[in-house]
């Protein structure tokens, strides 16, 4: 009994010091250059800006120009949008068995409003929708208006 009190005393004092044995070291992480880059990179897209400080995607509106099943009438809506308004883009997108055109970003909906009335004189059927859209190019189309 008396020896298994000493060892097991022996054991325990073995372990303390192993245990702080571990604390006076000193750790050195060695990294590739890169990760710190990489690290700024994902905060800047988590944040919603791009390198050189503008934002990537906001909230903002979109004028759709075509909604219907007809390929052909999607992309003719969308070269006939391009003649009008060159300098503007249009973002075709199909959603089974629908074909949809939007053109504009517009960050308030009072301008995609005035686009909207703008259009009527084009288009038969347009709508505003609220979407995620390139805050950089709304502004270039929008400083020309």
């Amino acid at each position: 009994m008396k020896i298994k009190t000493i060892l097991s005393t022996f054991a325990m004092l073995c372990c303390s010091y192993l245990a702080f044995g571990q604390t006076g070291g000193k750790v050195t992480v060695v990294k590739d250059p890169l990760i710190d880059s990489l690290i700024a990179r994902r905060i800047a897209l988590t944040k919603g800006v791009s390198g050189n400080g503008s934002a990537l995607i906001v909230n903002g509106y979109r004028v759709q120009i075509f909604f219907g099943s007809d390929r052909r009438e999607a992309y003719a809506q969308q070269a006939k949008y391009k003649d009008l308004y060159p300098e503007s883009d249009t973002y075709l997108s199909y959603d089974t068995p629908n074909y949809r055109v939007k053109v504009g970003d517009f960050r308030k909906r009072a301008q995609a409003q005035s686009f909207l009335n703008e259009l009527k004189q084009s288009f038969q059927t347009l709508f505003i929708f609220s979407e995620k859209i390139n805050p950089v190019k709304a502004d270039q189309f929008n400083a020309d208006r």
